[in-house]
């Protein structure tokens, strides 16, 4: 049973309290970028065809994952789903926080452990995208969960400061971690949800789907040790191997295609600096 845990990241987050760091402006050109390149909100948001997503009906909403726990639906993003109704705040606290304007509380697979950790101006960013793309008739229905949710996945997020772009490590955490949450998927899980603290990066959770069964690769160092740069990168944003072998989903290759060069170079740094795990 997956159960999702909150991942703190204390140099960006505050929660009761203000954070003196500058904000950079809010755009529609950034909110595009996260959205369809390190984000990835497609590979949940975007119904599935034969021939894999159906672009003519981008984030409109599907199924995602049913099991005896539960059946999660990732709704309609676009201006003809339910969030047409809701303020731009109350989306946004949906995205960071899981909680809808009703006061309920959304569900997994939807990684609220790192989403909290999206920036004022990301997220602001990310909703005014939202509200600019076509709006698609679809209703992929409502999720149902066997499990209990907690009352809330933490304490209220008042604001985020920016991460300064550059290729840092810094930066790469914040795309690897609260934008694109590499992390979550690619740590292993306990009995409440990813072991951030102990078991970082290391892999081992299987994704079961069309595809069969495939499990999330070591990013540590360990994992890494093999591989240039340029192999990551190319893994990255082409899901193919050095040896040209093809990876499995659910990495959303498609979407990493369009990361940018320095974003890419950010997020190998990052991996190349957490503690090296077996």
């Amino acid at each position: 049973m997956r159960r999702l845990m909150m991942f703190g990241l204390v140099a960006l987050t505050s929660v009761g309290g203000a954070v003196s760091h500058a904000q950079a402006a809010a755009s529609v050109e950034r909110g595009d970028y996260l959205v369809n390149s390190i984000a990835g909100c497609g590979n949940c948001h975007t119904p599935l065809g034969p021939n894999g997503p159906e672009m003519d009906k981008a984030l409109s909403g599907r199924v995602v994952e049913q099991s005896e726990q539960y059946t999660a639906i990732a709704p309609n993003l676009t201006p003809a789903g339910e969030i047409k109704d809701w303020t731009d705040v109350q989306l946004m606290k949906a995205i960071r926080e899981g909680i809808r304007p009703d006061g309920k509380v959304l569900g997994p697979p939807m990684p609220f452990e790192v989403y909290k950790g999206l920036s004022d101006s990301d997220l602001s960013s990310i909703v005014m995208y939202l509200r600019t793309v076509p709006a698609v008739e679809n209703d992929p229905g409502k999720s149902i969960y066997n499990i209990p949710l907690p009352p809330a996945w933490g304490p209220p997020v008042t604001t985020v400061a920016d991460v300064p772009e550059g290729v840092t490590a810094a930066y790469g955490a914040y795309l690897a971690g609260p934008v694109g949450h590499c992390i979550v998927c690619h740590t292993t899980f306990g009995p409440t949800g990813p072991m951030f603290e102990t078991h970082l990066g290391q892999g081992g959770v299987e994704f079961h789907g069309p595809w069969g069964v495939s499990v999330s690769a070591n990013i540590t160092p360990t994992g890494l040790a093999e591989f240039s740069d340029a192999d990551i990168a190319k893994m990255i944003t082409t899901g193919t191997r050095p040896d040209g072998s093809a990876m499995l989903p659910p990495m959303p290759y498609g979407f990493y295609a369009h990361i940018k060069p320095d974003d890419v170079s950010a997020i190998i740094l990052y991996l190349r600096s957490l503690p090296p795990k077996p």
